[in-house]
């Protein structure tokens, strides 16, 4: 039993989410320090927190990969996991919250960061996961709370109800009344908050708030609204139970706020949750797990440790597992447990069980992925998840910087995209280039930081090439003779050819109008192999598209003609007839749907302008309100870093997705210096 006589609910997984430097890695910190699990809390500008403890997340001043601490709290064990918050590293969420029993979005009161906080929630209302809102920085406000609430209502297409209205002094938040309560706290700097008479110039604000938050209620409360109808005070052990069951239900977001860098509101944040976030048993039945059945865990992040290998952080949904045990992933793939770990930020702790309900470490599980179930057994279990990673928006060509990493470097790429299924390595033969795609500038920074520091294989980035090819404008005729004697059998080979343009998209065309043999059959396709083989690098330096040749005539010798000679002339005739057929640059042109802020249009339409797109229309975002889509094309060489741009006008929360399009004629100034960089 807990301390305070209630059956445990056995052990809860919550994750922190919310926008960019809202206060998340400080709210962990603020909960260890609470709890126990450190004598005193870090601050994420001194870098000696427990999260974000990597090398790149201390480099960048922000979370760059999900950090994960088991505490106790009242005898109950609860596994915390804090998510990134930036756009580029957002996906770490999508694997993570729908194992988790609640989330706790951590924002402030800032206009700016509203666009920010209705994609984090929206990703929680899509994938129905229960949620509190912990409004952060209470202390340094300067909106009255209700201005606040109607403010981040925006964000939500969930009712927001505020559970605590902060006590002001000189306008400024030093304490709280708890509207379920009905008491007043006043904060003590990284302690409890001390419990002191309600002021009595509050009561009437204080009864003003309850009564809102009850009326909202009892929506979903026949007998709390007859209660409220009739003047009656309503119990209350009742209040709490439609608190706890309207989270549950998701027909309310209840709102708490504190000063997480201060461990302002922290435990009644905590009370919070392990009174009312569901419970594992609730958990599994909004994830459709049957209560019966083998062992069952999913996987929620993938981490390579260098020394250490590969770590599985999964919640156990269903059963035990036992260090040794063989598992079978959701995939069909075996693979046997190495090690159980607790972990708290980078510290881990071996244990001999992983029971019910427990968030911990999976040492070894080679061939399961993120996002992949396992159950103990032989027997493949059913995928629970299925989530794909976002499009890409930018990407890097990747190098070496030292040769003999080459081989090593197709090993690390793979072990950093397993941990991060939102990067994509590419590899284009055509133009000797592996390319890293990913969610941003800062994302790929921080995977290429990674590849150097865990995988000891540096890499220099530059710009991918952009896939530019070639056509002709007019038609044009010239005749390639190839004859060779080198004593013995010599070579010949004679064609008369005659090319054209075809229409955008028709890529190539071989006819053949030979007549009385003059080509014997069993060379015109050698013919045709010598031109396919020419139009790999025209005059202007790129590939040959959109272009019709035809073998009209020739000649041969019944001794040294061969394969080989009629490929050649090919060439040598197509070399001739290529300049004079007007030749032409193309570029491929991408069509692109680009989603921002409805504030940011103007400013986004003009970085489309400025990059030679072309805009085609523009349509309120379905579904999101203050939103708006822009359809333009734009062409491949301008994509580049436009997402750099785009996130840089918008607040960080911009995006598009691209496809190709069509290859469209290049000529001018952008033409000539690319045609002067080729030669």
């Amino acid at each position: 039993m807990a301390p305070n006589g209630r059956g445990a609910a056995g052990p809860r997984c919550i994750a922190i989410v919310g926008p960019f430097q809202s206060g998340k890695t400080s709210l962990l910190e603020a909960i260890l320090e609470r709890t126990g699990a450190i004598g005193r809390a870090g601050r994420v500008a001194d870098g000696d927190t427990v999260g974000d403890a990597s090398a790149e997340a201390r480099a960048h001043g922000m979370s760059t990969e999900p950090n994960t601490a088991t505490v106790e709290f009242l005898g109950e064990k609860m596994t915390f996991v804090d998510c990134p918050g930036s756009m580029e590293f957002m996906h770490e969420m999508r694997n993570i919250t729908p194992v988790c029993d609640a989330a706790v979005v951590v924002c402030e009161a800032d206009e700016r960061k509203i666009p920010a906080l209705q994609i984090i929630l929206r990703e929680l209302e899509e994938a129905d996961i229960p949620r509190f809102l912990f409004i952060n920085k209470i202390d340094s406000a300067t909106r009255r709370v209700r201005e606040t609430l109607a403010l981040l209502q925006k964000a939500s297409r969930t009712p927001l109800l505020l559970r605590q209205i902060p006590l002001w002094k000189d306008g400024i938040a030093v304490g709280f009344i708890d509207l379920a309560l009905e008491r007043a706290f006043i904060y003590r700097e990284h302690a409890p908050s001390e419990i002191v008479d309600l002021p009595g110039d509050e009561a009437a604000r204080e009864r003003e708030a309850r009564f809102s938050m009850l009326e909202r209620l009892a929506d979903y409360d026949d007998a709390l609204m007859e209660d409220l109808i009739s003047e009656i005070e309503p119990p209350r052990d009742r209040v709490f139970d439609d608190l706890a069951r309207e989270l549950r239900d998701r027909h309310v977001v209840p709102v708490l706020i504190g000063s997480a860098e201060r461990g302002n509101g922290v435990t009644r944040l905590l009370k919070a949750l392990r009174h009312e976030a569901p419970t594992l048993e609730e958990t599994r039945v909004r994830l459709g797990v049957p209560e019966d059945g083998a062992p069952l865990a999913q996987v929620m992040k993938t981490m390579h440790l260098g020394q250490g290998g590969k770590l599985s952080l999964a919640r156990v949904l269903r059963g035990a597992f036992h260090e040794g045990d063989t598992v079978v992933g959701s995939r069909g793939t075996e693979a046997r447990i190495g090690s159980l770990l607790a972990m708290v930020g980078t510290g881990t702790s071996r244990i001999s069980e992983a029971k019910p309900g427990d968030t911990l470490g999976f040492g070894r599980l080679e061939a399961i992925a993120t996002g992949d179930a396992f159950a103990a057994g032989k027997s493949r279990p059913e995928a629970i998840l299925s989530i794909a990673p976002p499009e890409p928006v930018y990407a890097v060509a990747l190098k070496v910087k030292d040769r003999k990493d080459d081989v090593r470097l197709s090993s690390a790429l793979a072990k950093i995209t397993e941990e991060d299924p939102s990067l994509v390595v590419e590899t284009r033969p055509d133009m000797g280039e592996i390319r890293l795609l990913g969610q941003g500038e800062m994302h790929l920074r921080v995977a290429v930081k990674r590849l150097a520091s865990r995988f000891q294989v540096g890499v220099e980035t530059g710009k991918p090439q952009v896939a530019y090819r070639e056509t002709i404008r007019s038609n044009a005729a010239a005749r390639g003779r190839h004859r060779k004697q080198t004593g013995g059998h010599g070579q010949f080979g004679d064609v008369m050819i005659e090319i054209g343009p075809l229409p955008r998209g028709e890529g190539f065309a071989f006819h053949d109008r030979i007549t009385g043999g003059v080509v014997p059959r069993q060379y015109i396709p050698s013919v045709e192999t010598g031109v396919r083989d020419a139009i790999k690098c025209g005059p202007l330096g790129f590939p040959v598209v959109d272009l019709a040749v035809t073998l009209t005539d020739g000649s041969y010798h019944t001794v040294d003609s061969s394969d080989a000679a009629f490929q050649a002339a090919a060439k040598l005739a197509l070399a001739e007839a290529l300049p004079k057929a007007k030749p032409v640059l193309l570029e491929p042109v991408l069509s692109a749907e680009i989603a921002i802020p409805t504030e940011a249009l103007s400013k986004a339409t003009g970085l489309v302008t400025a990059r030679r797109g072309q805009i085609l229309g523009y349509n309120a975002r379905p579904g999101w309100e203050g939103w708006d889509v822009i359809s333009a094309t734009i062409p491949e060489a301008e994509i580049g870093d436009l997402i750099v741009e785009l996130r840089s006008v918008t607040a960080g929360v911009g995006t598009f997705s691209t496809r190709f399009d069509h290859m469209a004629e290049l000529s001018g100034r952008p033409a000539e210096q690319i045609l002067q960089k080729t030669h």
